[in-house]
């Protein structure tokens, strides 16, 4: 990359740690470290350009391929997001759509979470997309419109996607997120009748997005998704010896956005 080009770009690294606390009928709690790509969706064919140690579409130490989210097709990312916007009554009039997630490395790729970051065209944040995977393979959208300029923003949705054989489905999101700059930070809080069930969060740091930088994650969180994989199935073993029961996993349902609504 050329000096100072990372400066040109709103795309970023964001390098920090993921939590969760379950609090019933356990309590279990992990941490682990882990860095995301910040990734505005326009700037994709100069990223690919620029870096030598990341590709779209193509195989790279780091790569983002559209295949790895959303419907799973060819089709580019924002114009599936926008799709999703559109049938929630949401219009960017042309804005910044920013994904954040973790990278597929050496052909491998899992992101529990992605985040897309949807802007009007004055900039102004008009929704979130939060895109939930399994480890079966599926995945589901979750659309929240904005509302009224926050921060941290508050939203909340139903439960309407199976991740977690440990987990039932009558149950209640409540994200908190710190609008992405210097640092991001996003915060689920996941209950039942109203009583708390499990907190998670994300945190990082802004990070520019180089080789340098890209050569160093490697080196120092290597391997990501894979982690992030193992670190799923342990977690899983560890709730299953400490005597909770698994639920049984309902049909599939097809990838789609249920438009939730922002909390005041």
């Amino acid at each position: 990359m050329r000096p100072g080009i990372a400066a040109m770009t709103r795309s970023s690294l964001y390098v920090g740690t993921v939590s969760h606390r379950r609090l019933r009928p356990r309590d279990h709690e992990f941490r682990y470290r882990a860095f995301w790509l910040f990734i505005d969706l326009d700037e994709l064919p100069s990223l690919a350009t620029r870096l030598a140690l990341f590709s779209h579409n193509k195989g790279n130490l780091f790569s983002l391929h559209d295949v790895d989210h959303g419907d799973g097709s060819a089709t580019p990312l924002r114009i599936q997001v926008e799709q999703h916007l559109t049938e929630a009554g949401i219009v960017l009039a042309g804005g910044s759509i920013e994904l954040l997630c973790m990278p597929r490395t050496l052909g491998y790729s899992f992101n529990p979470l992605s985040v897309y970051f949807c802007h009007r065209g004055d900039a102004s944040l008009a929704a979130l997309v939060y895109e939930v995977h399994n480890t079966f393979g599926e995945r589901h959208c979750y659309v929240l419109p904005a509302g009224a300029e926050s921060d941290p923003l508050r939203q909340h949705c139903g439960k309407r996607f199976f991740v977690s054989p440990f987990m039932d489905m009558d149950m209640r999101y409540d994200f908190n997120v710190m609008a992405p700059a210097e640092r991001i930070g996003i915060a689920i809080r996941v209950s039942a009748a109203d009583e708390a069930v499990m907190h998670a969060s994300l945190t990082g740091v802004r990070r520019d997005l180089t080789d340098r930088a890209l050569l160093r994650m490697f080196l120092t969180i290597p391997a990501i998704p894979l982690k992030v994989s193992a670190a799923i199935y342990w977690e899983a073993l560890r709730l299953w010896l400490k005597g909770l029961r698994l639920r049984g996993r309902p049909a599939v349902a097809s990838v789609g956005s249920f438009p939730g609504q922002a909390q005041p």
